[in-house]
Order: structure tokens, then C-alpha cells, then sequence
């Protein structure tokens, strides 16, 4: 008995996590806010910014866009293995539990696509969770291993038609841009009513998702979440102290990598073929950069003490991600303030970075007084009722 209490009391939170979850939610915020006020998905960028904001856009383009949301799915993949792993010292059913958690996020992002921002991740990530369900029994090198294979062979074998196909037809993403779309979605977030926009967000959301989305988030976020369970399953961030110099190899090698890959699109054109490669293989690769940085320099106590207000973000982070969303919309949205398509990317990017400081002070004081995030709280009652044991998960990084 004795035993069993010591074993659950060592499922410390673990700091590292919520620090990669926290900063990740950084760089969703700044590819989000360029969606938020402006028909981001319609429009070829490197057209339709001049100047300055070009050269913003290049700057997210390369150092942001498709590097952090591997990090979130990583980090929630992690975090499905510490629910198992706690959920066997409880002597609790792991799969009804994470079923249930999994259905509640599911209802939690239906609610937040169709009624506050149709870039919703909450309904792919339940999703992709489900499934992840039937790989957790696999030891943590076959899941890492079968996640990076299930990522990059696709993916290689995709960018490689693209290059085939760019090889008779030099196409550039300029070709690609939706007038019609755009002109509606622009009409509709600027001046329509409540209801007009939410019928434009269940559109945006049925043409992002329904038209192949999901079966393709099989092959982006899954992967991710596996390599993030097989890392959970090997205790790569607990290990993080002892285990230093594979962070550091994995950083010397992935930061290049990643960085020379985001660049391929400007010195070999911005086509279609290289803008792909771009995002679907340099963008999680320099991601896997950002995690070791972040993982060694967090050995230092004083940087560790520095960066504790990124993990309170990421202890609360569905509470942030769908404040980001509430925030954003009612700034662009006609129904709020209507500045839909009135600002430029610079003032956009330095308002990402104002809300998110604004969160992290929200995330500061409000765990000074609370255990969760309110989301996080509301998510936990729904999924134990109120017969939860006192101080279930608060402890642990669950999701």
C-alpha cells in the first residue's frame, strides 16, 4: 500500500512539458492571427503582402509555420502515455477514461469550429487521440519508430510527385488563389451577422476537413502524437538531466536540417512542390529542433525559474487555445470589433505577442488561486463526475 502511495506521489508534474506545450501555443497563435483577420486560406501570402508585411510573412513562414503544432501534438501524445502509465498505479480503466476525455474534447471542438473559429484543432486532435488508443500497448521505440515512418514515407513520396509535376508544369502557388472564396469570405467576416459567419465558419470548416482533412490528418497529426507517446513511453523528458547529449545531437542535427529545408521554396521558387516540402518536412523537423533547445537549456535551474510562466500556459492550455480564438474573433469579426481585413500582418504579429502576454498573466494569476485552467476544470468534471478522488491528475501532465 505503502508502495503504491509513494509511486503515484512521484508522477510529478513534469515542467519541461508544459514549457513545450506553453510555447508551442506561441507559434499557433501567430500563423492563427494571420486567419483571424484576413482570408488567410484563399490567398497565395507572398502576392498579397507588400513590403514590410512580406517580409514578416517570410519570417513566420520559415521559423513558425508547421514547426509548432508537431510540438502540440507531441506534447499531447506525451501526455496520453502519463494518463496510462498513472492510470495502471490507480489500478483504473485507462481506455474508458480516455474514451470519455477524448468524446468531451471532441463536443469541446465541435462548439469552438462552428460557433468561434472554423481552424478548430480540438475535434482533429480527439480524433487522432481515439486512435492513437489502439497503438499505446506498443514499447515506446516501436511507436516512435512506426510514427516517424508513417509520417515521412508519405510525405517523401508525396513531395516527390510534386517536384515530378513541377518538372512539366511550373505552377506557383499565385495559381492557386480562390477569388470567389476569397471575396465571400472576406464580405461574410466583415460585415455579416452572427449567423451569416457561422454559416461561413461551417463552410470553412466542411472545405478544410471534409474534402480529405481527416483522412489526411492520419498521415500529419497522428504520426506526431505516436513519436510524442513512444518519447512518453521511453521517459525522454524525465530522463532529459541523464540523457543531455541526445538532445544535444538531436539539436545539432535538426536545427540545419529544419532550417535549410524551410528555406528550400527561396532559393529554388515558390511553387507549389517546394512550398509542400517546406511544411510538411522541414516544418516538423525544426520543430523537433525547437523541443531539444528547450529541453537543454531547461536543465539550468534559473532559466527553468524563467520560464515558468510558459508552463502555466501549458497547464491550461485548451483554456488558452480557445481564449486565443474568443479574443481574435471578437477583435475581427463584424459581430466585435470589425477590423476583418483592416490591419496589416506587422500590426497582426505584434498583436499576437501582446494577447499571448496578456495570457500569460492570466495563466499566473489564476493558478495562483486555482489547481486548472477553467476549461480544464470543466473537462475534468465532466469526465469523473464529482466523485473524483481528491487531487486526481492535478499532479500530472494528463493532456
Amino acid at each position: 500500500m505503502n508502495k503504491h502511495l509513494e509511486s503515484v506521489s512521484t508522477m510529478e508534474r513534469i515542467q519541461t512539458l508544459d514549457v513545450l506545450r506553453g510555447f508551442s501555443l506561441l507559434g499557433i497563435l501567430l500563423v492563427n492571427m494571420i486567419s483571424f483577420h484576413s482570408p488567410y486560406g484563399y490567398y497565395n501570402p507572398y502576392e498579397w503582402w507588400k513590403y514590410g508585411d512580406l517580409t514578416v510573412y517570410t519570417w513566420l513562414d520559415i521559423l513558425v509555420q508547421g514547426s509548432f503544432y508537431p510540438i502540440f501534438a507531441m506534447m499531447f501524445g506525451y501526455g496520453l502515455v502519463i494518463m496510462q502509465r498513472r492510470s495502471a498505479i490507480r489500478g483504473t480503466s485507462f481506455l474508458k477514461i480516455s474514451m470519455r476525455r477524448l468524446s468531451i474534447l471532441l463536443i469541446f471542438g465541435i462548439i469552438h469550429a462552428f460557433f468561434i473559429w472554423s481552424g478548430d484543432i480540438l475535434i482533429t486532435y480527439a480524433l487522432m487521440g481515439m486512435v492513437l488508443l489502439l497503438f499505446l500497448r506498443l514499447p515506446g521505440p516501436w511507436l516512435m519508430g512506426l510514427g516517424w515512418g508513417l509520417y515521412l514515407l508519405p510525405q517523401l513520396f508525396f513531395s516527390g510527385m510534386l517536384v515530378l509535376a513541377s518538372l512539366f508544369d511550373s505552377a506557383s502557388l499565385a495559381d492557386y488563389i480562390d477569388i470567389a472564396g476569397l471575396q465571400q469570405s472576406e464580405i461574410i467576416y466583415s460585415t455579416g451577422s452572427f449567423m451569416e459567419i457561422t454559416n461561413q465558419r461551417i463552410l470553412d470548416w466542411k472545405a478544410n476537413n471534409l474534402s480529405g482533412g481527416l483522412i489526411i490528418y492520419l498521415f500529419l497529426i497522428l504520426p506526431m502524437m505516436m513519436i510524442g507517446a513512444g518519447a512518453g513511453k521511453m521517459q525522454w523528458l524525465e530522463k532529459a538531466a541523464s540523457q543531455w547529449k541526445k538532445w544535444l545531437v538531436i539539436l545539432l542535427i535538426a536545427l540545419p536540417i529544419g532550417i535549410a529545408v524551410k528555406t528550400l521554396p527561396f532559393l529554388m521558387g515558390l511553387t507549389i512542390s517546394f512550398q509542400y516540402i517546406q511544411d510538411a518536412i522541414g516544418g516538423p523537423i525544426l520543430g523537433m529542433a525547437y523541443i531539444a533547445a528547450i529541453v537543454l537549456i531547461m536543465r539550468s535551474a534559473k532559466v527553468a525559474k524563467l520560464l515558468h510562466p510558459l508552463s502555466s500556459i501549458g497547464r491550461m492550455s485548451i483554456t488558452i487555445y480557445i481564449m486565443q480564438s474568443v479574443i481574435g474573433t471578437l477583435i475581427f469579426y463584424h459581430y466585435g470589433l470589425g477590423l476583418y481585413g483592416k490591419i496589416s500582418l506587422a500590426t497582426g504579429t505584434w498583436l499576437a505577442f501582446a494577447i499571448y502576454i496578456i495570457q500569460v498573466v492570466f495563466a499566473e494569476i489564476w493558478l495562483s488561486k486555482f489547481k486548472q485552467g477553467p476549461i480544464e476544470k470543466f473537462w475534468r468534471f465532466l469526465t469523473y463526475g464529482k466523485k473524483q478522488k481528491r487531487g486526481a491528475g492535478n499532479e500530472v501532465n494528463e493532456l
